[in-house]
C-alpha cells in the first residue's frame, strides 16, 4: 500500500449522530467522517478515504489495528466456543494470560505483583488503586498531580486536574492535594522538594497521604515528562511518608515510551500500577491493577464489576505479550523508532520555536496556543493525517502512532504535519503583519 493518505471530501450525512447520539461527543466534531475498516497504520472510511491513524484510539492501539497474530488468535478461540464472559471464575484464556505476563513480563524484571482484574477501562484501575491505598493506610489524602488525568469516575476525577472535566462531576471532588508536577515552576524550582517540605511541616495543612499518584509522562497533560530523578525522589517520599506509590501506566505503558513499563530502569518500584489501553493488543475493553501480594487486603468481592473477565481480551493480550514481548527486539525497535521521532520533532520545533515534550513513541511539540494547534490537526486531518492535541489549553500537538509503524510511513505522516505547520505558522505571520 501507499505511504500517503487519501482523504475523502465528503462528509457523511450525520442526522442520525445529530439526532440521537448525546451531545458529549468530541472526536467525531473534529474528524467528521464515519470510518468501517482499519488494518495497521490506516482507517478506511465510508466514502473511500484512506487516513494515516497518529492517534492509536489514545495509545489503545499501540500494534496497530486489527495486528493479523492477534485477530487470528481471537478468530480461532471464538470459532472454538471459548467462554467470552466470566467475571472472575477461572478460565482457560484467563489462565494463558496471567502465565504469560508472569514468564514474559513480571518474571524477567524480577516484579512480584499480584494481578487485580478490575472493570474494563483505566479508570476502574485507578478507582481500584485508591480505594486499596485508602484501606491499606486508614487514610483518606491523595497526593495527585497538576496536569494529571486520571479518568472520568468520581474517585479518579478527583484526581484529574482538568477543570472542564472536574466540573461535570456534579459534586464536589474532595480528600485529594494536586501538587506541582515536575518543571510545574520551571527547571529552578525543585516540586519535589516542595513536596517533602509540605509533608514534613504539619502545620502545612496537608494530611499524611494515603497514596501518591503519578504518570511518569502526562498523556492528557501535555506530554510532560518527569525526570527519573524526580520520579525517584517522589518514590523515596512516598516511602518515607507512610504512602504507597501508585503509577498510572495507562497511556504510557505498554511499550509506547519504550519499555513495558513507563517506569523501567528509573531505579524505583511502585507499591501499585494501574494499566489498560493497550493491554488487550486489539482495542478490546481491559484493565488491571497490580500490587505487592502484602498489599492483597481486599476481602472476596469486596472491589468487582461485571465486566472483570472479558476472555477476548485474556486472549489477545496473551498473543501480543507473547509475540511482542518475549524477547528485546520489539523494545528494542520501538525505542529506535523513538529516537527518530524525536529527532525529528526536535527539528520541527527548533524551526518554529516550539517546545518538544514527551519520551519514546509518545511525543509531541508545544505550539504555545491552543488555537494554533487546533488549527495545524485540522489542516492535518484534512490531508489525511489523524491527530490530537492535549495540555492544559489544548496547546500541544501529540503524536501516538502505532508502535509498529513502518519508518518510511512515520517520515510520511510526519512530512504532513511540517507542511501544516509552516502553513498555519506562515498565515499567522501573515495575518499578524497586516
Amino acid at each position: 500500500m501507499t505511504m500517503q493518505p487519501k482523504p475523502s471530501g465528503a462528509i457523511p450525512d450525520r442526522t442520525l449522530y445529530e439526532r440521537r447520539e448525546s451531545a458529549v461527543r468530541s472526536y467525531a466534531r473534529s474528524m467528521p467522517r464515519q470510518f468501517g475498516k482499519a488494518e495497521g497504520v490506516w482507517m478506511h472510511d465510508s466514502e473511500g478515504g484512506r487516513y494515516l491513524d497518529f492517534l492509536s484510539g489514545c495509545s489503545t492501539l499501540n500494534y496497530g489495528h486489527n495486528h493479523p497474530l492477534l485477530k487470528q488468535a481471537l478468530l480461532d478461540y471464538i470459532a472454538a466456543d471459548g467462554i467470552a464472559h466470566g467475571l472472575d471464575l477461572h478460565t482457560d484464556a484467563k489462565e494463558a494470560f496471567l502465565r504469560a505476563f508472569e514468564d514474559v513480563i513480571l518474571t524477567p524484571r524480577e516484579l512480584d505483583y499480584r494481578v487485580m482484574f478490575t472493570g474494563p477501562t483505566g479508570t476502574n484501575a485507578v478507582e481500584a488503586a485508591i480505594k486499596l491505598a485508602r484501606k491499606i493506610t486508614g487514610r483518606e489524602m491523595v497526593i495527585a498531580f497538576t496536569n494529571g488525568f486520571h479518568g472520568m469516575t468520581l474517585g479518579a476525577l478527583a484526581c484529574t486536574g482538568n477543570a472542564a472535566k472536574r466540573g461535570g462531576a456534579g459534586v464536589p471532588l474532595s480528600h485529594v492535594a494536586h501538587e506541582p508536577y515536575d518543571g510545574y515552576y520551571g527547571p529552578e524550582v525543585d516540586t519535589a522538594d516542595l513536596l517533602e517540605q509540605r509533608l514534613s511541616d504539619p502545620s502545612s495543612g496537608l494530611d499524611a497521604p494515603a497514596a501518591i499518584l503519578v504518570e511518569t509522562v502526562q498523556g492528557e497533560g501535555g506530554l510532560n515528562a518527569a525526570s527519573p530523578e524526580w520520579l525517584r525522589r517522589i518514590a523515596a517520599i512516598a516511602k518515607a511518608h507512610g504512602a504507597l506509590l501508585i503509577v498510572d501506566d495507562i497511556q504510557a505503558g505498554c511499550g509506547r515510551t519504550g519499555g513495558f513499563f513507563s517506569f523501567e530502569t528509573m531505579g524505583f518500584t511502585p507499591d501499585i500500577i494501574t494499566m489498560a489501553k493497550s493491554l488487550s493488543g486489539m482495542g478490546l475493553p481491559f484493565a488491571l491493577t497490580l500490587f505487592r501480594p502484602e498489599f492483597d487486603q481486599f476481602s472476596p468481592g469486596e472491589h468487582n464489576g461485571t465486566f472483570r473477565g472479558n476472555n477476548h481480551a485474556f486472549v489477545t493480550a496473551t498473543a501480543a505479550l507473547r509475540h511482542f514481548w518475549s524477547d528485546d527486539a520489539f523494545q528494542s525497535d520501538v525505542r529506535r523508532r523513538g529516537d527518530l521521532l524525536e529527532g525529528r520533532l526536535a527539528r520541527i520545533a527548533a524551526e518554529h520555536g516550539f517546545e518538544l515534550r514527551g519520551r519514546g513513541m509518545m511525543r509531541g511539540v508545544s505550539t504555545g496556543s491552543g488555537d494554533l494547534a487546533g488549527a495545524i490537526t485540522a489542516a492535518c486531518f484534512d490531508a489525511g493525517l489523524i491527530i490530537e492535541t492535549s495540555g492544559a489549553h489544548d496547546e500541544v500537538i501529540k503524536v501516538l502512532a502505532p508502535l509498529v509503524i513502518d519508518d518510511a510511513v512515520l517520515s510520511a505522516g510526519l512530512d504532513i504535519l511540517e507542511t501544516r505547520i509552516r502553513e498555519a505558522m506562515a498565515a499567522d505571520y501573515a495575518v499578524a503583519a497586516e
